[in-house]
Order: C-alpha cells, then structure tokens, then sequence
C-alpha cells in the first residue's frame, strides 16, 4: 500500500488507529508522511521553524513497532503514533536537550524524563523535539515569544511573522498546529502551554502540578511547573494525558493526587456542560480587543445554551509580584545541570552566564536580565524574601484566590479568555485547559480557558470537550 491513499489530515488518534488496525496504515507510513510535513514547511516554506531536531531512529522504532503490531497487538492508543516533545525534556536518544540555549547546544540528557519514559512505554514515537522560548522564556525581558539562541525565530502558522506565535512552548504550538506530528508535549510554568495552545488554535492541557511527573524536565520553578499535552481535539488531549500521568519514585508531587485516573477519556461527555457552573472574571479580560471580547462573549452564550450557568463578573483578585521564580529557577538550574558530562562548557546557571556573555553574537540577541537578576539570589531557599513570598502567593491564588471564588459561588470552573488566568492559577499549580474559541476577522486564533481547583482534570475535560463538540470552531491553517 502506498501512503498516498492515507490522507494525512488532521486525523485523531483514534482515527489513526482504526486505520492501523485496518491494514490501511504503518506507522512507519504515517511517520514517512509526518516527516514530508516538516520538510515542505518546517525550514521551507512558510519556514514555521518549530522542530529543532529530527530523532534519527524515529523511522525504525516506527518499523519495530508495526512489526510488533502485528505479532502482540497494539499496546493501546499511542502505539505507533508520532509525538513531539519540548526541547526542555531529556530524551536519552541521539536530540539533544538544550532548553533553546546555545550554552547547552551539545548537552546530551543520560536519561528520559520520567514522561518520555511513559511515552516510550506506551508506543508513542518521539519524533523530534519541539523549538521554545529560550530558557522557557525566564531569561530576558522583551524576548520574542518563540525565539531560541539555539532555534532561532518559530512562526504562527495562522499568520507566519503577523501574528504571535504564544511561549514558550512555541515550537510545540505551531508544529502541532502545522500538523507535524499528532501530538505534542509543551512544559508550563506560568501561561506556555496555555499561551501557544491558544495562539495557535489548539487544546492544551496544564495539569495540577504533581499529575505529571517533574523528573527529567529543565526546571523553572519548583513550585510551578509541569509538562502537559498539546493536541488538535480534546478527545487526543485526554488520552496523552492519561498516558503521561503517574507516580514517580523520584518526584514526591506525583504522590499527592487523591485520584489517580488512568483513562480521562471516560470523562469526554457531549454534555459535559450541563448543571455546571461556571464564574466569569471580567477583571482578568482587560487586554482584548473589542473583536476578541465578542468571541470570548459568544463562547460564554455557547456554554449557556449546553446548560451551564453563568455566574458573570465576579472579582478575582490579582496577585501582587513575586521573587519565588527567581530563587527556584536559581536552586533548580544548578541541580539540573550539575549532571552534565564533563565535555559540556556548563554546570551551573553562572557558567550559562559566562557562556553567554563570552559569545554575544550568538547568545545574546536580547540580554540575559532574569538569568542575572536568578544568579543573586542563594539558589538555598532560605531568603526571607522567597519564603514569604511563597507564603503569600499561596495564600493570595488559593485561600483568598481561586479556592474562595469557587467556594462562594459554588462554581466548577472560571473560565478566562487565552491565558489571561495563568498567572493566578499556576501559583498554587491548579489546572487549566485551553480550547479553540474562534477567530478575528484577521484570521488571529483565541482561546477559551477553563481553570479549576487541584486535580479537576476530569471535571474540566468535560466542560472542554462539550463545548469543544458544540462549536468545533479548529480550522487547520493554510500552509
């Protein structure tokens, strides 16, 4: 069979499979056609620039893997399908693993996150890994959304060069968007799965932090960051993040989920909308525009009419500037990198520094303030500063914060337009998921954001799906 009879589409996951299981598809077909992808629009093209790396093996785990299809069967949904996975999570294969710096251009990880582990395990091919916002974007202010020293520039398929492509999980969100793999996996700290997801037109799931192992991934923030699944449908989001969930020995937050759900797909329900409550925060909608509010507004009427009830404009208080990123990108950088091999010019966060400003030209496009301004403080964790702050943003996104809001008003979820809420939500590590809500005249993606308590996942997925289902507003871009 020649893979010109399988259009390559923006076929699900499940369709994928019952095509697989057919006989009508390999994956090592569907992997042959995911690379003619990249290869017409990556680097020509429109240049979306979203793959940084290509895993060399990719076509031979795909062979291995229809050869063991067809002797044991499917190990279950993701086997044989094609992933691409942040270029800030160790994949101990031939990629590398750089979190977009030149600094860390050879650094090879010795070993797979403990997701790309799960992914592996599961039959998934890592197909390459995905361009970001430099250091997760937590090195310089004013540094474009997408820009890597290593990767240079990644471009919003819906408008290459107009539009925002959303960070830092950029790369992420345009080759997902641009249809260069099924699924992707993006990292969040505060606002880059949310951010790409919905500049891109795509649904992204932040999970609770402690769902998805931290093990393996270039960290930010200790407190705040978690890996989670961008994909073209709810429906492929749920199953990846099914996948990637589970208890790891070496990262105690997996072990604080009371729920452990193995299959969110059980919770993809038409009406998954109704008899829920759902408040709105008009505070947190001042940066649209006119245009994008009527969008935000309409998906708000879309919900009413699934039976959800609107409890509008209630007031979710702000929470005030904080220093805690900055002493746990400090102590969580140095642990990272202190296991680079020998060979590698960096070990700690000031030899990134050195690094950089000893090659400008190539490291410095846009300065380096946060990593400076990281590099003062301990990295030990014992700066009254940080531990107030921590305190105090605890007490102002969760007590006083989201949990108060939902509890006063009864609600399942708030609901925010793009990633407006990240902020408020990624302090205590609560869940979001954004879905497509449309687009402007211009052509520009937006976002519907549903944000909820810890470990809401099910709940949100529900909500996500029926409104995802009502409105089936993805359009694939034109390429």
């Amino acid at each position: 069979m020649h893979t010109d009879s399988f259009q390559l589409g923006e076929n699900t996951i499940k369709q994928i499979q019952q095509q697989m299981e057919a006989g009508n598809l390999s994956a090592k077909q569907l992997t042959l056609l995911y690379l003619k992808q990249i290869a017409n629009y990556n680097q020509d093209g429109p240049q979306i620039n979203a793959i940084v790396e290509v895993n060399p093996d990719a076509l031979h785990i795909a062979e291995a893997l229809d050869v063991e299809r067809k002797k044991d069967g499917a190990r279950g949904p993701l086997h044989g399908i094609p992933v691409i996975v942040k270029d800030n999570i160790d994949t101990a294969d031939k990629t590398h693993t750089t979190a977009g710096s030149v600094a860390l251009q050879h650094h090879y990880a010795t070993e797979d996150a403990f997701i790309v582990k799960q992914l592996r395990d599961a039959g998934a091919i890592i197909l390459g890994k995905a361009n970001l916002t430099e250091w997760a974007n937590f090195m310089t202010e004013g540094m474009p959304n997408g820009y890597s020293s290593r990767g240079g520039q990644v471009l919003n398929p819906y408008g290459p060069g107009k539009f925002d492509v959303g960070g830092s999980s950029a790369g992420t969100g345009a080759g997902i968007a641009a249809n260069f793999a099924v699924g992707g996996i993006g990292t969040e700290t505060s606002g880059s799965i949310l951010s790409p997801a919905s500049s891109n037109s795509l649904v992204g799931i932040k999970p609770t932090v402690g769902l998805l192992s931290r093990t393996g991934i270039i960290p930010i923030s200790n407190s705040q960051d978690t890996a989670g699944p961008m994909t073209r449908t709810v429906e492929d989001a749920a199953i990846l993040l099914g996948v990637l969930s589970g208890i790891d020995e070496k990262d105690p937050a997996t072990k604080m989920n009371p729920i452990v759900i193995q299959d969110y797909t059980s919770y993809l329900n038409k009406d998954g909308a109704k008899n829920t409550r759902i408040g709105i925060p008009r505070n947190y909608l001042t940066n649209l525009t006119d245009e994008e509010t009527a969008l935000f507004n309409q998906a708000v009427k879309d919900l009413e009419a699934l039976g959800a009830t609107i409890v509008d404009s209630i007031e979710l208080n702000n929470t005030p500037k904080s220093s805690v990123m900055f002493h746990e990108f400090k102590n969580g950088v140095n642990a990272y990198l202190k296991n680079s091999p020998g060979s590698s010019p960096v070990h700690s966060l000031l030899d990134v520094i050195n690094y950089n400003q000893a090659h400008p030209k190539e490291a410095l496009q846009f300065d380096q303030t946060l990593l400076l301004a990281s590099e003062k403080k301990s990295g030990t964790l014992t700066e009254a500063e940080y531990l107030r702050d921590r305190i105090q943003d605890l007490a102002q996104s969760q007590e006083n914060g989201i949990d108060k809001i939902i509890d006063d008003h009864e609600l399942d979820a708030l609901l925010f337009a793009n990633n407006l809420g990240a902020g408020i939500a990624a302090k205590p590590g609560y869940p979001s998921i954004t879905v497509p809500g449309g687009y402007t005249s211009e052509g520009k993606p937006i976002g519907i954001t549903f944000t909820s308590k810890a470990f809401s996942e099910a709940t949100l997925i529900e909500m996500a799906y029926a409104y995802e289902k009502k409105t089936l507003h993805r359009k694939a871009p034109t390429l």
